[in-house]
C-alpha cells in the first residue's frame, strides 16, 4: 500500500517531549523448537528446514523489509538439564538439539542484506579470545559494520562438560571469567591496531605501517595472549555488546559492559524495577544511564478482531508441548534428571534447581491443586501478548514507558510470525510512533547510537592508543 500514512502522534510520557520508537529485533535460533516448543509440528512452521541456508536469507530479507533492526541469534554449546540426566525429551521435541553454530550463518545473511543487524550468541566457554576476536572482526568486516555479540557465561553442566570440564564453573566466578574475556577482546578490537595503520600504498610497497600495530601482551588468571590482532580494524572495531543476565552479578556486568540488555520480565513494573537498577549501576562505573538500551522478550499473536486473536491463541496452545516448556526450565525433574508425570502435584515435588518457582506456580492458582502439565502451560504463556494490532500497541506503549527501548520479538513460525508483523503490526506502530519509518545509515551502532565506534566512556575505550609506544620514533624508513 503506497499511500502515506496519518501524521505521527508520538507518546510523550505525559511530558510533552515525544520518546524515540522501539527498536525491533527478531529472536531466533539455528534449531527446530527454540522458544515456543511444539510449535515446529504446524504445517506452517518453516522452522523445521533450519538447516537450508534459503530460509534465512528469506527471512532476512523479510526483516529488512519490516525494518527490523536485528536478527538476534541465541545458542548454546549443551543440552539443558542436570548433569546425566534424561535428553529422551530434547531429542523428541528438537529442543535445541540438532542445532547449528549461528556465526557461521551470519556470512551468507551479510551479503545478502543492507540494513539488518546480525546479532549472534557465543559463550566465554566455547572460543578462544584471540580466535574469537579474529572472527568476530571478519564478519564486521563483511557486514561492513553490522555484528552484535551477545556475551553468556553458560549455565548448562552439559556445556561445561564438553569442553573439557570437570564441572560447571560456580555462577559468579563465570562473570570473573568473563571480565578477564571481554578484557582481552577489547584490548584486541581497540588497542593492537592505531588509527591509520592500514596504509595500502602501491607506490612505496607499504601494506600497513608496523609501528602502528601493537602486541598486548595479555597475562591474567585464565589467558596468556601475545598479540597483535591479526585482523585489521573493522567498521566498529568493537562489535555492539549485548548481554542477557539478570542476576546480581549479571547486571553488574551488564552495567559495566552491555550496550544492550535482553530482559524478560513478567511485566512492565518489573522491568521498570530492573531497569532502573541497572542503568543506577551502569552510573556508579561512569557511564551515562542511557549507554544501555532495554530489549524486552516477547511473542505476539495478531488478529483482526478479538475472535480472530482467541481462535489464533487456541490453536498455538494446541500445538504447544508441556514436556518442552518443562525440559527447556529444568522444571519438575527429579535428582536424576527424569520428569515428573504430568499428573503430578506440583506440592509434591522437591526440586533444587526451581523450588522457588514451583512455589510460586503453585501459589498462583489458590483454591486448585496445579499439576506438572498446568506448569508447564504456564511456562508457555510468558512473554505473550495477545490482540489487535491496536491492543498490541496499546501494551507496547506501557513497555516503553517503563523504560524498555526496544523488543526482542519471539517467533511462533518461520516466517510466517514476521510477516504478520510486517502486514499488521508495522503499520499501526508507526502511525503511533513506536516504530521508525526508515533505515538509519551507517553501522549498527550508528543506527541505534549515533556513532559508529564504542563511545569513550565503555571500558573497552581505555585501550585506544594504550600499547602505542610514548616515545614516538615511527614512519622513519618511510618519510
Amino acid at each position: 500500500d503506497a499511500r502515506p500514512l496519518p501524521p505521527l502522534r508520538p507518546p510523550s510520557l505525559g511530558t510533552g517531549h515525544p520518546m524515540p520508537a522501539l527498536a525491533f529485533n527478531a529472536f531466533v535460533m539455528n534449531t527446530a523448537s527454540h522458544i515456543q516448543h511444539g510449535q515446529w509440528r504446524h504445517p506452517d512452521a518453516r522452522q523445521v528446514d533450519f538447516n537450508d541456508v534459503d530460509l534465512w536469507v528469506d527471512l532476512a530479507r523479510t526483516l529488512e523489509r519490516g525494518l527490523f533492526d536485528a536478527i538476534f541469534f541465541a545458542d548454546v554449546v549443551g543440552l539443558y538439564g542436570p548433569l546425566g540426566g534424561d535428553y529422551e525429551v530434547n531429542a523428541r521435541e528438537g529442543l535445541q538439539i540438532p542445532s547449528n553454530d549461528p556465526s557461521v550463518l551470519l556470512s551468507a545473511l551479510a551479503v545478502n542484506t543492507e540494513h539488518l543487524g546480525l546479532a549472534f550468541t557465543s559463550s566465554v566457554l566455547q572460543a578462544h579470545p584471540f580466535d574469537f576476536a579474529r572472527k568476530v572482526s571478519t564478519l564486521d568486516h563483511i557486514s561492513r559494520g553490522r555484528v552484535a555479540w551477545n556475551i553468556v557465561t553458560t549455565h548448562l553442566e552439559n556445556a561445561a562438560r564438553n569442553f573439557g570440564q570437570d564441572q560447571l564453573t560456580p555462577h559468579d566466578e563465570r562473570y570473573a571469567w568473563a571480565a578477564e574475556y571481554v578484557d582481552v577482546v577489547y584490548k584486541l578490537w581497540e588497542g593492537s591496531w592505531d588509527e591509520g595503520a592500514l596504509l595500502i600504498d602501491r607506490a612505496r610497497g607499504v601494506f600497513a605501517d608496523h609501528n602502528k600495530i601493537h602486541k598486548i601482551h595479555h597475562v591474567g588468571p585464565r589467558y596468556r595472549v601475545e598479540g597483535p590482532h591479526l585482523s585489521a580494524p573493522s567498521p566498529q572495531r568493537t562489535p555492539l555488546l549485548f548481554q542477557a543476565g539478570s542476576s546480581g552479578a549479571g547486571r553488574q556486568f551488564a552495567a559495566a559492559n552491555a550496550e544492550g540488555q535482553f530482559i524478560v520480565t513478567p511485566n512492565p513494573t518489573v522491568a521498570a524495577e530492573l531497569i532502573r537498577d541497572t542503568r543506577r549501576l551502569a552510573v556508579a562505573t561512569g557511564r551515562r544511564a542511557e549507554d544501555i538500551k532495554f530489549f524486552q522478550g516477547l511473542s505476539f499473536i495478531i488478529g483482526s478482531t478479538e475472535a480472530e486473536v482467541r481462535h489464533k491463541e487456541a490453536e498455538y496452545d494446541a500445538y504447544a508441548s508441556v514436556d518442552g516448556f518443562l525440559a527447556h526450565h529444568n522444571y519438575a525433574v527429579d535428582r536424576y534428571g527424569r520428569p515428573y508425570p504430568a499428573d503430578t502435584p506440583l506440592a509434591a515435588i522437591q526440586s533444587e534447581a526451581s523450588q522457588s518457582i514451583l512455589d510460586w506456580y503453585a501459589k498462583s492458582s489458590p483454591g486448585t491443586e496445579p499439576t506438572v502439565a498446568d506448569l508447564g502451560r504456564l511456562a508457555s504463556r510468558r512473554g505473550r501478548v495477545a490482540g489487535t494490532p491496536e491492543q498490541i500497541a496499546d501494551q507496547l506503549e506501557l513497555w516503553q514507558q517503563a523504560g524498555v527501548d526496544g523488543i526482542n520479538v519471539i517467533n511462533w513460525h518461520l516466517p510466517g510470525s514476521y510477516e504478520e508483523f510486517n502486514e499488521h503490526l508495522l503499520p499501526v506502530l508507526q502511525q503511533r510512533g513506536l516504530a521508525k519509518r526508515e533505515y538509519r545509515p551507517g553501522t549498527l551502532r550508528q543506527k541505534l547510537f549515533g556513532s559508529d565506534h564504542i563511545n569513550d566512556r565503555h571500558p573497552a575505550a581505555r585501550y585506544r592508543g594504550a600499547f602505542t609506544p610514548k616515545t614516538e620514533t615511527r614512519n622513519v624508513e618511510f618519510a
